[in-house]
């Protein structure tokens, strides 16, 4: 029996609950969903020209996330830093995103001031901190929520209030739409997901253990399209940082154009590496096919290809769906690595480094 079935060696590894934050996603979707409704934003921000979004880690996944999901609906463009600066196009017809979960990021926080001086449309989210006392002290709007539902503590667990805040903070401004009624569907999609992914259901009858150890002992490259682009990206954050597992992502149909030379040299890639697929019924029919192709030329390289293909038939269904399944794995994966998956003690060194400069 692998240890990713065994609750009791899990426990042991697993001191920070990080178990819980993981089946609590759910619950921190709806709660944010509640909450950022009835917040009141001024009806000048929906003239906003464009949006900026700040943030660092998993502070800025909801923004990643609604580029992709929204890439459709969004009627002005959408972009994601991550920086000390502003970009020489930002003005009064901006509409800023500052996003840190702890409030004391320094990299957006180093640009508010500057924000105010330029006269943006300015929003916040966080749970507290320096970003909330500027939100306050300056009577700007923004999202400041309670993490109740995040017992681990560490704000990459708490992707639900960024991801669902984000998106409940942009309809509020009128820029994407979303309904009572497709949110419900994302509440029940997580509900499943925790039973499908879940510690309960057995490796045998569950995707997430199965991926898991598929990619023990190997570095997974992830590979998205469309409105899985930003999973792609999320996936690959959670198995870095909570399995403590080197990864990256690609995007089809870009990496079509160049990664295909890329895969035979060097030789060990055969063995170090892995392939998950984030496929979907939704995607364009020509990416669809790209996919295929793609997995072909992998398979001739005789380097191992895993698929995923979502249950759930809407996209933003799909896109929790897969969310959810990023943050089990890179759990399991923590698990099979013998690592509690709370612990950053590289990304702890590098800060403390950072504090001496």
């Amino acid at each position: 029996m692998d240890i990713i079935d065994q609750i009791s060696r899990i426990e042991r590894l697993d001191k920070n609950k990080m178990r819980m934050s993981l089946e609590s996603l759910g619950k921190q979707c709806l709660q944010a969903w509640r909450e950022v409704s009835k917040i009141r934003i001024p009806s000048s921000y929906r003239k906003a020209k464009r949006i900026l979004i700040n943030g660092m880690g998993g502070s800025a996944l909801g923004g990643h996330i609604i580029q992709s999901l929204f890439y459709d609906q969004l009627k002005i463009p959408l972009q994601v830093i991550h920086s000390y600066c502003l970009p020489a196009s930002f003005s009064s017809d901006t509409l800023y995103l500052l996003s840190s979960y702890s409030g004391t990021t320094e990299e957006p926080l180093n640009t508010a001031r500057l924000a105010l001086k330029k006269k943006a449309k300015i929003l916040g989210i966080t749970t507290g901190g320096q970003l909330a006392r500027f939100l306050k002290k300056q009577k700007l709007p923004g999202y400041i929520f309670n993490p109740i539902h995040n017992p681990c503590g560490e704000p990459r667990m708490g992707v639900g209030y960024s991801v669902v805040g984000q998106i409940g903070l942009l309809k509020k401004c009128g820029f994407i739409k979303v309904t009572d009624n497709e949110m419900k569907k994302v509440f029940q999609t997580l509900q499943k997901t925790n039973r499908r992914f879940g510690f309960a259901n057995p490796t045998k009858k569950n995707p997430a253990k199965r991926i898991a150890l598929a990619c023990q002992d190997k570095i997974p490259i992830l590979f998205g399209s469309e409105f899985l682009i930003a999973n792609t990206h999320t996936f690959a954050n959670q198995l870095n940082e909570n399995s403590k597992n080197f990864a990256t992502y690609f995007v089809i149909p870009e990496l079509d154009h160049h990664l295909m030379e890329g895969l035979k040299n060097p030789k060990t890639n055969r063995g170090s590496l892995i392939f998950l697929f984030l496929e979907s019924d939704l995607y364009h029919p020509r990416v669809r096919i790209r996919h295929a192709i793609t997995k072909k030329v992998i398979q001739k390289h005789k380097i191992k290809a895993i698929t995923y293909k979502p249950s759930t038939k809407t996209k933003i269904e799909q896109v929790f769906e897969v969310l959810s399944l990023g943050g089990y794995v890179s759990f399991y994966l923590a698990m099979l690595n013998g690592i509690n998956p709370a612990l950053i003690p590289w990304v702890d060194y590098f800060k403390e480094e950072l504090k001496k400069h």
